[in-house]
């Protein structure tokens, strides 16, 4: 990539294989974002690496599944030193975000009970990094509403694939206007507000694909998978795992 050249980041995925990366290739990204759901962040940053090369750059993210089932918020954060757990407060996940100096982005803003809500980023406006204008499971008035917080609050925009399918990566990237060659990097750019465009794919592929992808709600947001991942408390990233040290007793919401 030339100096001149933007840098084109898909900024949260959530599926990285071979498949994917070869994808990402083909489309012309620079990097990825890999934030799966309810996977320990020693787990991602190892897949990170795995599927890091000369070509593509990996970052490892960890979109937190703050608050209760019925009243959550989801935090999309990279550049974490430490492990943050899922189940917690948002308020005491954004003081770990805080501490951590962690870039903090709000992806899908006002989409269902998911997300953070206008009131919410203004609240944490100082602690956010960004705002997410562009997302394949989202329907135009969504993306219309999130440009309308972004400004309003004067915060940077952010677009994602927000990938459960691999044949979405590549639809949607961020191209920042800055040379960029590593993590470290990315994050700055992130950090400091650098200059960026939302881009996406258009046409009728590109609708099909965005209608598979908000397919996938039915499964993502199903009592099985909750049963499965919550009242079975065994998932890996639940704030009374080993893994946190008790260290997120006090705010942990199961």
């Amino acid at each position: 990539m030339t100096s001149h050249e933007p840098f084109r980041v898909d900024l949260h995925v959530k599926v990285l294989d071979e498949h994917v990366v070869n994808r990402a290739k083909r489309y012309g990204l620079d990097a990825l974002v890999y934030a799966p759901h309810f996977t320990p962040l020693p787990d991602i940053r190892s897949r990170a690496r795995e599927f890091t090369d000369d070509d593509l750059l990996v970052v490892p993210g960890r979109e937190l599944f703050t608050g209760s089932w019925r009243n959550r918020r989801h935090v999309l954060a990279l550049g974490l030193s430490d492990p943050v757990p899922d189940f917690i407060t948002l308020e005491g996940a954004m003081a770990e975000l805080r501490r951590q100096e962690a870039v903090v982005l709000a992806p899908h803003p006002e989409f269902l009970n998911v997300s953070l809500d206008r009131k919410l980023i203004a609240r944490f406006r100082d602690a956010i990094d960004a705002v997410e204008t562009y997302n394949p499971k989202l329907w135009a008035y969504h993306d219309r509403r999130a440009r309308s917080i972004a400004s309003r609050l004067r915060l940077p925009t952010f677009g994602s694939s927000y990938a459960h399918r691999r044949r979405t990566v590549g639809e949607v990237w961020t191209a920042i206007e800055e040379r960029i060659d590593d993590e470290r990097g990315l994050l700055a750019a992130l950090r400091e507000g650098v200059s960026r465009r939302v881009e996406h794919r258009t046409g009728a592929i590109h609708r099909l694909r965005r209608a598979a992808e908000f397919a996938h709600l039915g499964y993502e947001n199903s009592v099985t998978k909750f049963d499965r991942l919550v009242l079975s408390g065994m998932e890996p990233t639940h704030p009374e795992r080993e893994t946190y040290a008790k260290r997120f007793a006090d705010v942990r919401v199961y």
